[in-house]
């Protein structure tokens, strides 16, 4: 009889150890899950470059696609794909202290309004993107830039441009 006893609390407690035990599991995955932060959305008017990657025909307000001889899906196995010419600007004399620079930061930068974190965005340069680095704010932590081949000026983080020597050839985009 003592043993049916002994073995009847055991199993209860067990019981009640295993709800426990998974119940505390699972809160603890569920706050796990709601502390990861969602990744940043970007958004077109952040960075110039993401309107211009995107394909014809997904910008609000374009119709659909139309097919074509440059977009058809046919081709033949001797076309190779061209690009089309650029115009090539002519250099425009730059203002005194300035020089041609290039943005040396992966994700691209901010351009604001102000040399300061608080200030308001007014655009965005893409990696790579060429651009004239006018002066510098007077603590050096910031630059003033225009985009090259635009007349939009604004400030960006000092240290996340590098000058471009215009007597070596481009380095390739990565």
């Amino acid at each position: 009889m003592l043993s049916g006893l002994t073995k009847f609390i055991l199993g209860f407690f067990l019981a009640i150890a295993v709800l426990v035990g998974g119940g505390v599991a699972v809160a603890l995955y569920f706050m796990n899950r709601t502390g990861i932060p969602p990744a940043k959305p970007v958004f077109s008017n952040d960075s110039p470059s993401v309107k211009a990657q995107a394909p014809k025909g997904t910008q609000p307000g374009e119709g659909k696609p139309s097919l074509t001889p440059e977009t058809s899906t046919k081709s033949s196995p001797t076309s190779t794909p061209t690009e089309s010419p650029k115009a090539t600007p002519s250099p425009k004399p730059l203002p005194s202290g300035a020089y041609r620079g290039r943005v040396s930061w992966a994700e691209g930068l901010s351009l604001r309004s102000q040399p300061n974190q608080e200030a308001e965005k007014i655009g965005g340069v893409a990696f790579n993107q060429k651009i004239i680095i006018l002066s510098k704010s007077e603590d050096k932590a910031w630059q003033k830039i225009r985009l090259e081949g635009s007349e939009q000026e604004g400030w960006v983080k000092a240290g996340n441009t590098e000058k471009v020597d215009e007597q070596q050839p481009e380095k390739p985009e990565q």
